[in-house]
């Protein structure tokens, strides 16, 4: 190869570079502009970390609590179905989290016809629980919704644990 392309295909390179390098300094720029604004909402892993908060006395209780969890933001009467594999014989609680102050959730619990299982279930805030035993083993459906929340979008989380 002659001096003359390999010299051009340095400048190309050098070229894509800068134009990349500009491209992350832009948006690094953009982010720190935001950074105070995103500050002041909640994230998932915050909600995360209350779920798994609420779910420490039944972690107490015996029940393993997986590291398994499901999670996302959700407008205010919004719900999400969430699935997993149960097994008969097995004592499950299903908990909600988030940390959006003055929030207020819900989580139940569904078979695969569609018929509510669970044998318990609470709402206490910013934290939701459902106990459920399955007959059968099988899919069931974890139903989480936002009841009332003071922001648009509410991030939440469900962990579980059984024994």
């Amino acid at each position: 190869m002659s001096a003359a392309k390999s010299s051009m295909g340095a400048s190309k390179g050098m070229l894509r570079f800068r134009s990349g390098f500009r491209s992350v300094v832009a948006a690094l720029a953009t982010l720190t502009a935001l950074a105070p604004l995103g500050g002041l909402h909640a994230t998932v892993d915050d909600a995360l970390s209350f779920a798994y908060e609420a779910a420490l006395p039944y972690y107490k209780q015996g029940y393993s609590v997986r590291k398994d969890a499901w999670g996302g933001d959700l407008g205010v009467r919004d719900r999400k179905a969430v699935s997993a594999q149960l097994f008969k014989g097995n004592d499950y609680w299903f908990i909600m989290g988030t940390d959006a102050k003055g929030a207020s959730l819900s989580v139940h619990i569904y078979d695969d016809k569609g018929n509510l299982v669970e044998s318990e279930s609470w709402q206490r805030g910013r934290f939701a629980g459902a106990r459920v035993q399955p007959k059968a083993t099988g899919t069931y459906f974890a139903i989480v919704q936002i009841l009332k929340s003071p922001e648009e979008r509410t991030p939440w989380a469900l962990v579980y644990g059984y024994k």
